[in-house]
């Protein structure tokens, strides 16, 4: 399958759209704005992932394969035992390829800011205090430092794999591109999309 730039048209309208990237990369932005711009659900990985004090929810593979089966939805790609689930009904990936240190600046500060507000992200779970970078092997910045070139390694597979032309894969390097795709090709997909049901 050819690999799809910023200005390249999608093949087809969007309905099951899956954002892989590094943690700091954006995917929940970028899938909560395809989802608006395509008039798709939404449902956050992370969400469907974390119980309680950090705990994996027990529920979360069974919600996946509940997701999976509607018509329609945007998502982050992540987790090892979704990503298979996810790729297997996908019809466009979007690879958020941002350099290193974009995406550790990224992850810092909005480490620092949810921190400092004290900001509830699922189940009533908060960041842990910052000094836990120094103390914790598993810290998120620790691990988009150890985990970056992972993505590559996955989105290099699938393009290599046997997905076929129902799987469009576009690759945005840079805010720049993100900007780029989100105004061009995504906005004419989704007019494209309008007319057929009109």
């Amino acid at each position: 399958m050819p690999l799809l730039g910023p200005t390249d048209e999608l093949p087809h309208p969007p309905t099951r759209v899956l954002v892989a990237g590094t943690s700091g990369a954006g995917k929940t932005t970028m899938a909560r704005c395809v989802a608006e711009v395509l008039g798709l659900s939404y449902v956050e990985m992370d969400s469907l992932f974390h119980g309680p004090q950090w705990t994996r929810r027990a529920e979360f593979p069974a919600d996946v394969r509940e997701l999976v089966k509607r018509r329609s939805w945007a998502t982050e790609w992540q987790y090892a035992e979704a990503r298979p689930l996810l790729l297997e009904r996908a019809d466009t990936l979007v690879w958020l390829d941002h350099p290193k240190h974009t995406v550790l600046r990224r992850v810092a500060v909005r480490t620092v800011v949810r921190r400092l507000r004290n900001q509830e992200l699922w189940n009533g779970n908060t960041e842990p205090p910052l000094h836990t970078v120094f103390t914790d092997r598993e810290h998120l910045l620790r691990w988009a430092w150890r985990s970056h070139g992972r993505t590559r390694e996955r989105v290099t597979a699938v393009l290599a794999g046997e997905h076929g032309p129902r799987l469009a894969v576009v690759r945005l390097r840079g805010q720049r591109e993100v900007d780029q795709w989100r105004a061009g090709p995504l906005r004419r997909a989704a007019e494209r999309g309008e007319e057929s049901v009109r």
